[in-house]
């Protein structure tokens, strides 16, 4: 029993093996008939071939070429340059007249794949192509078909003009053209279709600057003055949206914090020597954002959104330096200044110091009342003076001249420091009211630089598209 289990397995690993040698030589002699069938076909086919001239048997009839576009990848979108660089997949399908055989004559084969050199090629270019490199496809295979049909997909990397609008920077949306047509052939010669009606955007890579809206198809048919014939192109147009969420923390929002500085220049205190540096801070720092935003733009005379939102805050910037400035020589008004106008004493000083809460003069200086109780006493002090030198003179008839010239000296001079008193107070409080009339036209201005720039800051942005 042992024994002929032993007989059973030998002979089972004997036809394994002879089976499995019998399977690889059967379909390599298969392999090897139509590897055999392929040269054969190819010699065939190539005897008597010209790849120079179009393949129509009717040199009367065009010769109809289907495009196909995929967009693999935007590589990148030069502003200033006006240029998109693009990745894309090209497909061509036309029927050769020549290129037919019987696959039946051929072991069953209906395609090969050889080189696109071999077949003529349509000279399909990229009309608006902005690349100093003016070579074609990649000379990738082609499959030719039993029918004659042949296929010709070649990768390329295209560099094409385009106009770009920034008007509306960073919410803007572009459209760029891709345009392809033949360069020697007219619409009589060779005909160019459409496979779909857009791009094909299905192994499309996503760029992290710009969301693709779509690329839509269409055919023209230019007639040219030159030429009488027609000439048909296929036109794609790439339609971009920026994502604005960069330019928004990076330049939008910082500008729009900094612009906030710029009414808070009227809080500082006119004594502490900053308000104008801080104006001027502020107009260097939005100066070098400006200029961020110039270098990436294409010259031209529109004027991008946020260019225009850095304008209005740079010059809003320059006026409330402007103010600062007229307000500061307000403030610092000496005693040779003139008194405050009645119309500025009632307008500014009664009702707008009350509307934005303004009760302080700013400075140490006795109020008003003090003033004229110091008048009082120094004239009380002066009347009993006199008095008392009256008395003195009456009650002692014969004191001598020189008495009474000590006596009226002193009274001169008590007089004399009663009157720079009262100069001291009356020039104390004019400055004070001067100073009081800056710190109110400050809160005044304060206030209305922060409403311009929240409105400012809606109508720019509401703007956008």
């Amino acid at each position: 029993m042992f024994i002929s289990s032993q007989i059973i397995l030998k002979f089972l690993v004997f036809f394994s093996t002879h089976a499995f040698k019998c399977t690889t030589f059967c379909l390599g002699a298969v392999y090897s008939a139509q590897g055999q069938y392929a040269q054969k076909l190819l010699k065939d086919l190539m005897e008597n071939y010209t790849s120079d001239l179009r393949p129509v048997e009717d040199t009367d009839s065009a010769l109809n070429v289907t495009l196909l576009i995929t967009l693999s990848q935007i590589k990148d979108m030069d502003e200033r340059n006006q240029v998109l660089i693009a990745y894309l997949w090209i497909r061509q399908v036309w029927h050769d007249a020549y290129l037919k055989w019987n696959k039946d004559d051929y072991d069953g084969l209906d395609i090969i794949q050889i080189p696109s050199s071999l077949v003529w090629r349509p000279d399909l270019v990229l009309y608006n192509k902005a690349d100093d490199d003016f070579s074609g496809p990649m000379d990738t295979n082609v499959k030719l078909r039993y029918n004659g049909e042949i296929t010709w997909d070649a990768p390329a990397i295209t560099k094409s003009s385009c106009v770009v609008d920034v008007s509306y920077f960073p919410f803007d949306s572009q459209q760029c053209n891709l345009t392809f047509g033949s360069w020697t052939y007219n619409g009589n010669q060779v005909d160019i279709t459409m496979g779909n009606d857009s791009g094909d955007l299905s192994d499309f890579v996503e760029n992290v600057e710009w969301k693709l809206l779509g690329m839509p198809a269409s055919k023209n048919v230019i007639m040219y003055g030159c030429c009488p014939d027609p000439y048909p192109d296929i036109t794609y147009t790439v339609r971009l949206q920026r994502r604005s969420s960069f330019y928004i923390f990076n330049l939008l929002l910082p500008c729009f914090l900094i612009s906030f500085l710029a009414p808070l220049g009227f809080y500082l205190p006119a004594d502490s020597g900053e308000k104008v540096s801080l104006g001027v801070t502020v107009l260097l720092a939005l100066t070098v954002f400006q200029l961020v935003v110039a270098e990436s733009m294409p010259p031209s005379e529109s004027v991008p959104l946020i260019g225009k939102y850095y304008i209005a805050t740079m010059t809003m910037i320059t006026a409330s330096t402007a103010l600062t400035i007229f307000i500061m020589n307000i403030h610092f008004c000496g005693a040779e200044a003139k008194p405050v106008p009645h119309w500025a004493k009632v307008l500014i000083i009664d009702y707008m110091s009350k509307i934005f809460f303004v009760y302080e003069v700013g400075e140490n200086c006795a109020s008003p009342s003090s003033t004229s109780q110091s008048s009082h006493l120094s004239q009380d002090d002066v009347t009993h003076l006199n008095h008392s030198s009256q008395t003195q003179t009456n009650g002692k008839p014969g004191n001598s001249s020189k008495q009474e010239e000590q006596h009226t000296k002193l009274v001169r001079n008590v007089e004399y420091i009663a009157n720079c008193y009262r100069e001291q107070k009356a020039t104390c409080a004019k400055v004070a009211e001067w100073k009081k009339i800056a710190k109110v036209m400050d809160r005044f201005f304060m206030w209305i630089f922060f409403v311009m720039v929240f409105v400012m800051s809606i109508i720019i942005m509401g703007k956008a598209p």
